[in-house]
């Protein structure tokens, strides 16, 4: 299984917002591609939390082969739409991991 791991730093003042958008349009678009079959979201804890509390997002898919058809065809697009709504209101960095 591959993993999508999406870790996000976001701002208070954006964070009921933005978890809802999350809830209700990114993480449907997303699983609405086809290529990740599902998907975790977490809070981290034991952070520092002064500027926002940071989430990780996982989406799962069955090859790498579905993931890179993702990244070159939709990626692109569901990065732009975070950034056109929340500008630098969060910072967002991508790990591809493999289950062992």
């Amino acid at each position: 299984m591959i993993v999508n791991n999406i870790t996000c730093k976001v701002r208070w003042e954006i964070l009921e917002g933005w978890l809802n958008w999350q809830l209700e349009e990114q993480i449907p678009a997303t699983l609405a591609t086809g290529l990740m079959d599902g998907y975790e979201l977490y809070r981290l804890l034991d952070q520092d939390e002064e500027e926002g509390p940071t989430f990780i997002i996982q989406f799962f898919t069955s090859s790498r082969e579905r993931y890179e058809r993702f990244s070159k065809e939709f990626e692109p697009g569901l990065r732009q739409s975070g950034w056109d709504k929340w500008g630098d209101g969060f910072i967002a960095f991508r790990t591809l991991m493999e289950s062992v």
